[in-house]
This record gives C-alpha cells, structure tokens and sequence, in this order.
C-alpha cells in the first residue's frame, strides 16, 4: 500500500471520528441547555452549599459534633444551638454539618468508584466480546439477581460494620448497573464506520475503546453516576437508622437519624430528626435534579 493511500485513509479516519464527536459548539450549546434548566440549576445551587457547608464546618460552628453535655440535653433550637441538642446534649446543627462529611463521602466516593470500575469492564468487554463479555455479564447478573439493600445487610452482617466496609459493599454492589449501562453502548457504537476504520488501521482494543468510543458515551454514563449516588446516600441513612451502616459513633446524617427510632422522640423533639431529614431530601433532589438536567443537555435527541 502507498503512502499515499495510507494517508487517505488516515484522514478518512479523523474525519470519521471527529465527526462523531461533540463539536466545541456544541458543547458550548450543551452547557448553555443545561444552565437554562431551572430546577438543574437550583440543583448546583443546593448541592454546592451544602458540600461547601459540610467541607468547612469549622468555620460555620465552634461546637464539637462528639461532645456530651448532659445539662443541655434534648435542647430545643435556640440561639445558641441552631437545631437544638439530642438526648445527650450533643450539638445536632454541628452534627449534620460533619456528618454530611461523611455521607456525602460514601454516596459520592462510592458511586464514583463503581462507574470507574463498571466502565472500564464494560467497554472493553462489550467491544471485545466472546467469553469475556460473557463472564463479566453472568457476574454483573449474579450481583444484580438479588435486591440491593438485601445484599447489603447481608454483607454488613459478614464482613462488619464500618465506613471502608460500607463502601466497599455499595462499590461491589453497585458497579454492575454501571457495568450494563456502558457495555450497551459500547455494542450500539463498535459498530459506527469510524470504528471499523481505526480497526482497520491497525489500533489497539484498549485505545479504541478508552481513546475514541468511550467519550462519546458519557453522557448518559455521568447521569447514572448521579443517580447512583442519591441511591447511595439514602441507602447509608436507611441502613445508619437501623443500626447497620457506619458506627454510631462517627456522626452521619443516618446516625442521627437513629435516635429518631423512639416513638417519643419523634413526637416531642422534632429538631432531633427533622432537620438533618430535611438535608438529606434537599441534597437528593439537587442530585436528582442535577442528573435530570445532564440528561436533558446531552441527550443528541433534543440537540437544536
């Protein structure tokens, strides 16, 4: 083959592939939808000042999260504690501050965590096929064939309870929806003439799938990731409220959630539960909406 003819069909493969790509227009027309979008940017909106408020709690209260103070016990909010305190005299304002450090840290870490890892399986093994596609979908099955929050309480009762167990356990949970998600749209894209090309030309699977496909099918990935992640963090405030999640005595918002198991407590000290109820559904919603808005901007079917 000449040089000539190798260089046609070099360009020929940019041209494919450049194609298929977004164009800086069309990104630009993609951020513009997005910050168009309302309740998308309500969503950054509310997301941002409660990460930002978890991240620099110090600087928002002097209180200690962990203290006991048994003279100030079951306080109702006042001046000087904004939410009130719980049956031992903890700061429950202080609480929700540090301990959506660490909600925010196993919904967000751990949806991150298991796109990475559902990612990576997945779009290799849908571009590359045969026994290794197989495998990897039987496995995905295998932890897919039972409820999630089943799932978990069975692990947490195995391997015990703690914050790198519980992440681990919505990691090993959680990749396979992921997984499933970029495996479908890597078989509906191996397929493009652009792809056929660079085969031709001799790349490898790995730079194909990685370098050239995967970009043009992270739009539907990044709203899983959010998605995920609002399911994350519900599911370590149900599991926290039972008891099973993180360990009591690091302060998440389903840790403090627990007390509200008392039938008293819910009906007589309202600030023990409904404000850090009230985090969690607000931060949620932003998430969802987020995810919502990131849907709507990318999807190339509502592309002016």
């Amino acid at each position: 083959m000449s040089r000539r003819s190798l260089d046609r069909k070099f360009d020929r493969i940019l041209e494919l592939e450049e194609a298929q790509k977004l164009s800086p227009s069309r990104r630009n027309r993609a951020l513009a939808k997005l910050l168009n979008n309302r309740l998308a940017v309500l969503g950054i909106i509310l997301f941002s000042i409660i990460l930002f408020s978890a991240i620099f709690a110090p600087l928002l209260t002097d209180a200690n999260p962990l203290k006991i103070d048994l003279r100030n016990a079951s306080k109702a909010p006042s001046a000087e504690h904004w939410f009130g305190t719980d049956k031992t005299g903890r700061d429950v304002f202080a609480r929700v501050l540090y301990g959506g450090r660490v909600s925010i840290l196993v919904g967000l870490g751990s949806g991150l965590i298991s796109a990475v890892i559902g990612i990576i399986i997945g779009a290799y093994t849908g571009f590359k096929g045969g026994w290794i596609d197989v495998l990897a979908l039987r496995v995905s099955e295998l932890f897919m064939s039972f409820p999630q929050i089943i799932l978990v309480l069975l692990l947490v009762s195995i391997i015990g309870q703690s914050l790198l167990n519980l992440m681990i356990i919505f990691i090993l949970t959680g990749w396979g929806g992921m997984y499933r998600m970029a495996r479908a749209q890597m078989l509906s894209l191996r397929e493009e003439e652009y792809v056929q090309a660079l085969q031709s030309f001799g790349l490898s699977t790995a730079s194909i799938c990685y370098k050239h496909i995967l970009p043009n099918a992270l739009g539907p990935v990044m709203v899983n990731i959010t998605l995920s992640t609002a399911a994350f963090i519900l599911a370590e405030a149900g599991l926290s409220y039972l008891g099973l999640g993180v360990p009591l005595n690091i302060p998440t918002w389903g840790n403090i959630l627990n007390t509200a198991q008392d039938l008293r407590v819910l009906q007589n000290y309202w600030w023990m539960w409904l404000p850090v109820g009230t985090v969690i559904s607000v931060f949620v919603l932003s998430v969802n909406f987020i995810g919502d808005g990131l849907r709507d901007a990318t999807d190339p079917s509502q592309q002016g």
